[in-house]
């Protein structure tokens, strides 16, 4: 397994959600918070067994967390790690992580409010921020008020320097940061654009030339 910068972060984060009910994760985008934290919290003694819900925002980027979860397992979509999208399902009697979109969560809560047999619900990429992901969020505190005798744990997960807000609206929950992965960048600019001119073998050619020099 490669290292990715949201590893320094895991042990503040297991000790923040042993502590609390809550926290929130702040992480540039490229850390690997989406796959990592999932795998990293599955084995936590207060999850007991219970499943992790992963929201996203998007079907395609469900269905490639849920993906890159299970390769880096060793397994197939379907096993330990699952997901559910619109029209296409994949997850069986052994998925302890299951990736969904805000619609999913937003009915399925709704189905079933208590949230029965899931010990933490992660919001990921929070800060795109959508009525489905918001009324999500507001069911699941609810149901962890008022229908759950287990703890249900809610993790949110932001791109954005907006932790501290965040971290307020749990009631001060503890606010872990990852420090991004930074490159070296240069910029190299080709030949004068002609009229009329394609852009795509104008890219391949400024591309080829840069890494030729």
């Amino acid at each position: 397994m490669i290292s990715l910068p949201i590893d320094e972060a895991l042990p503040a984060l297991r000790r923040a959600l042993h502590a609390r009910d809550e926290a929130v994760l702040e992480a540039p985008p490229g850390a690997g918070k989406t796959t990592r934290v999932p795998l990293a919290l599955l084995d936590e003694p207060w999850l007991a067994g219970q499943r992790i819900i992963v929201l996203e925002p998007r079907r395609l980027a469900a269905r490639a967390a849920a993906e890159r979860m299970a390769d880096e397992l060793g397994e197939r979509v379907g096993q330990t790690v699952g997901y559910r999208i619109r029209l296409d399902s994949r997850v069986g009697p052994q998925t302890r992580i299951e990736v969904v979109t805000e619609g999913i969560l937003a009915r399925r809560l709704q189905d079933d409010p208590a949230l029965e047999g899931v010990g933490l619900v992660i919001f990921d990429e929070f800060h795109e921020r959508s009525l489905d992901a918001d009324l999500a969020l507001a069911l699941t505190l609810n149901a962890r008020a008022l229908l759950r005798d287990e703890p249900l744990k809610v993790l949110l997960m932001s791109a954005t320097l907006e932790g501290e807000r965040l971290s307020a609206l749990l009631a001060d929950a503890p606010l872990v940061r990852s420090e991004g992965r930074m490159h070296p960048v240069a910029v190299r600019w080709g030949a004068p654009w002609r009229a009329g001119e394609r852009v795509e073998p104008r890219v391949v050619q400024t591309v080829l030339q840069a890494l030729d020099e």
